[in-house]
């Protein structure tokens, strides 16, 4: 039903908006005849399903999908509009106040959000390493820069907790650019530090200093990027048994077989555990979409309703790890599709 009234609306606003959508996706001097999406890698491999099944249904180009991470993702969408730049922006966390103010500068004045579903931020070793419970507090004392304000000198998980092994700190992540690295801080590293009373009075006190303290992140040997090829991840552990790697549980979904999740105060990363929001991690995702370029592009909108169709319950994005919205968000983003809602950004961050 949702995909044959995006039908609708699509042919509807087409003909009002592709005037003025070709003289803005016009700019650079030529065309493009498909659409073309960038950011989070974790978002990525859903994207690309969405892709094939949009291809496929329409007889359209294949999108092309471009892991650049999410930071990255929002670099490229807000430069501009026009066939040189992306139409949508796949993200594993919301978009930022900074970055909806760069791309209002840029003349992308118009964007459409849209949430997708959700993931997890999950830890998970080697199958063959030894088992592990962390709680939010120790993933704090181990990998912040400063704990509490003083020099992190751990060096092993048993010196962060004693019933931990006393073997070296090592988490493999994803780099500045991803918006797993995002997620990471706010809602592990973050979270730990507010753990402690101190801490998260000193965040109404002095929320700058608060920032540093809390979610600041220490470098090599204990906190290493990987970049943003999550399965690059996956594969370092099975031959590093005694690292953590933090990546979407997708992967880790995944990846059963040669990789265990680690609980997080005690609750298993799960479809069910992050829908409810009791795992730590969990995490939404979106994508976001040009206006400017609806009409101008062919099939973009109809490509948005295919992601809405295969991330719904029961979908075919479930079985890929993605966790289906709310229904009432299903609602909020059937609608969204329908009118071509805009963001305004003030309750942005």
């Amino acid at each position: 039903m949702l995909h044959r009234s995006i039908l609708a609306v699509g042919v509807a606003s087409s003909t009002l908006l592709l005037a003025a959508c070709e003289d803005q996706a016009s700019s650079g001097g030529d065309t493009r005849d498909y659409i073309a999406a960038v950011g989070s890698s974790t978002v990525y491999p859903f994207a690309t399903a969405v892709a094939e099944k949009f291809a496929e249904a329409t007889g359209n180009k294949t999108p092309k999908i471009d892991a650049t991470g999410t930071g990255g993702g929002f670099e490229r969408f807000c430069q501009g509009v026009g066939p040189k730049t992306p139409d949508i922006s796949n993200a594993s966390r919301r978009m930022k106040k900074s970055e909806f103010d760069r791309c209002q500068a840029n003349g992308v004045k118009d964007i459409i959000e849209i949430q997708i579903g959700y993931d997890g931020l999950a830890f998970g070793q080697s199958t063959k390493g030894p088992e592990m419970a962390l709680t939010l507090v120790d993933v704090y004392k181990a990998l912040a820069a400063t704990p509490y304000g003083k020099p992190n000198t751990a060096k092993t998980w048993k010196e962060v907790n004693p019933a931990l092994p006393a073997i070296a700190i090592s988490v493999l992540g994803p780099p500045s650019t991803s918006g797993t690295y995002d997620s990471f801080k706010e809602l592990l590293l973050m979270a730990g530090c507010d753990k402690d009373p101190a801490m998260k009075a000193l965040k109404s006190s002095d929320e700058e200093k608060h920032k540093k303290i809390c979610g600041t992140l220490r470098g090599s040997p204990y906190y290493v990027e990987q970049g943003e090829n999550d399965n690059l991840i996956i594969s370092k552990l099975t031959t590093n048994p005694t690292s953590i790697g933090a990546f979407g549980f997708s992967y880790l979904d995944g990846n059963r077989d040669k990789i265990r999740a680690l609980t997080i105060d005690g609750v298993s990363p799960s479809m069910e555990t992050i829908t409810s929001e009791q795992y730590p991690g969990s995490r939404a995702m979106y994508i976001y979409i040009k206006k400017a370029h609806i009409g101008a592009v062919p099939g973009l909108m109809e490509y948005v309703a295919e992601f809405a169709k295969g991330s719904a319950e029961g979908g075919y994005l479930a079985p890929k790890g993605l966790i289906p919205p709310h229904k009432e968000m299903e609602a909020t983003v059937a609608a969204t599709i329908k009118s071509s809602k805009v963001m305004d950004g003030s309750d942005l961050q």
